[in-house]
């Protein structure tokens, strides 16, 4: 059922491009949205049990909830996938080629981080704080410009690996099924994933598959950005310098290595101290401060993850075809 290498490349790309020019598709529930509502319902099945209860407890529990969601969500795609796979190879062809459109999310990250420059080139701070405020989880209730610029260009870089790298890479692998899977996963963390008191074990299993899922495309996401730098009009070395002095600092295994590449790129310094729910969060700093941070590298960020983007995805299809050329 699966369709052969040349295919899946081909469906990829018709994926791509219908991203790039449409986003996210407004006239149907995205499945993001049907992935947030099956965690919600086995969430109430499962954590009420063992809320209170041991470590051991909760984290076994966490482990078959997580379990539960990805084999729902992902039983969805492989069922259609059988569905389309029966009425014809075209049929299946465009299934496998809606299902990478509506999962990347390259032109939607673009949009909504565009939304943040586009308020504080209006010198509306208020609105660039609530825009960023869609995009982050910290408080921006006092962040200045520079404050403001920061949060979203980490977002930017971060997200570059979560909405469009690994995506691609986990369809290349496995088709429609293949990149439910992986956002499957990638939702429960964003929703489960949090070190507080009601998650910290219950969300422990999904934080650390996602961890794992991300370990190889955050590093070649952060790699090839850096090597790409040049091709935007920025500095490869200087990126690759700090990309592998700055690639581990945060508290994420995977989430510094783009940072780190996009910092050193636009000579920007990214990190430190931020405020969460009223406290301040100490985290390491990423990249040297050659130049204050301003809204203009919003936009220089993007440029560089879209051209980092297009690169990434052409090197995956290369090792594609030349690893599993059948």
């Amino acid at each position: 059922m699966v369709l052969r290498a040349y295919s899946l490349v081909y469906a990829m790309l018709l994926g791509f491009f219908l991203d790039i020019l449409f986003g996210d598709p407004q006239w149907i529930t995205h499945p993001i949205i049907i992935m947030g509502k099956i965690i919600n319902n086995f969430e109430d099945a499962f954590l009420p049990k063992v809320a209170g209860k041991s470590a051991r407890k909760q984290r076994r529990a966490g482990f078959w909830f997580a379990l539960c969601c990805i084999a729902a969500f992902t039983g969805i795609f492989a069922a259609l996938g059988n569905l389309f796979w029966r009425r014809g190879h075209f049929w299946h062809f465009c299934y496998q080629a809606f299902a990478c459109f509506i999962f990347l999310a390259a032109k939607g990250l673009k949009k909504e981080s565009m939304k943040v420059y586009d308020a504080l080139k209006s010198n509306d701070i208020e609105k660039a704080r609530y825009e960023v405020s869609m995009l982050v989880s910290r408080d921006t209730a006092h962040l200045d410009v520079e404050g403001i610029s920061k949060a979203c260009i980490e977002t930017v870089a971060e997200n570059a690996c979560d909405a469009f790298v690994a995506p691609m890479m986990y369809f290349l692998l496995g088709g429609a099924v293949g990149i439910a899977f992986y956002k499957a996963v990638n939702t429960l963390d964003s929703m489960v994933g949090y070190k507080n008191d009601k998650y910290l074990h219950f969300g422990w299993f999904s934080a650390k598959l996602d961890d794992v899922l991300n370990f190889i495309p955050a590093r070649a996401a952060g790699f090839i950005m850096a090597l790409s730098a040049d091709l935007a009009g920025f500095s490869s070395k200087r990126a690759m310098k700090i990309f592998w002095r700055d690639r581990l600092n945060h508290d994420s295994p995977n989430s510094a290595h783009t940072e780190a590449a996009c910092a050193g790129a636009l000579g920007i310094k990214l990190g430190g101290d931020s405020y969460y729910f009223g406290q301040v969060k100490s985290k390491p700093t990423i990249g040297d401060s050659l130049k204050p941070v301003e809204a203009e590298d919003i936009a220089r960020a993007n440029k560089l993850v879209y051209l980092g983007n297009f690169v990434c995805m052409i090197l995956f299809i290369i090792v594609k075809l030349a690893i599993w050329p059948f």
